[in-house]
């Protein structure tokens, strides 16, 4: 299951997508009030997108945080895996962790491995072509934030 943190992220980085035509600096003030995310939660998450890569901070007057790539480049993959950790449901269903569950007696005789494998990669299919350019120009996430901003 995503955690609140993932969801999160996500959203956080969606927003910075939004804003990455202005090269403008978003404060996490900023982003936490918009997206509805409690401050201090926000920025530990933006840390650690920060120390991925996918997240630029910078201190001071004008400081704040944008994308550390393009949108078009960041999948919403990227997020989860950095936040989350590995896409696949079980141990020895993932590609970047690979390793037997602990309460597997025998992983090659396993009759749960290859349908995990096939959940892993049905979800990581979407999720790995899913960019924040895409997500941040949905026209339901504009609708939203036009009502929003209107309260």
């Amino acid at each position: 299951m995503m955690s609140s943190r993932a969801k999160y992220a996500v959203r956080a980085a969606a927003m910075l997508a939004r804003n990455e035509a202005t090269d403008v600096w978003t404060s996490a003030s900023e982003i936490a009030e918009r997206e509805r995310i409690p401050r201090k939660f926000l920025e530990a998450i933006l840390v650690e997108l920060r120390d991925v890569g996918l997240v630029e901070s910078r201190r001071g007057p004008g400081g704040g945080h944008r994308l550390g790539r393009p949108a078009r480049d960041i999948s919403v993959a990227d997020i989860l895996r950095c936040i989350d950790g590995p896409l696949a449901l079980t141990p020895c269903a993932s590609r970047t962790r690979f390793g037997p569950c602990t309460d597997c007696a025998e992983m090659a005789f396993c009759p749960l491995k290859d349908l995990m494998r096939q959940a892993r990669d049905a979800v990581a299919e979407v999720l790995e072509n899913s960019f924040l350019d895409r997500l941040a120009g949905s026209d339901e996430h504009r609708r939203a934030s036009k009502r929003l901003t209107k309260r």
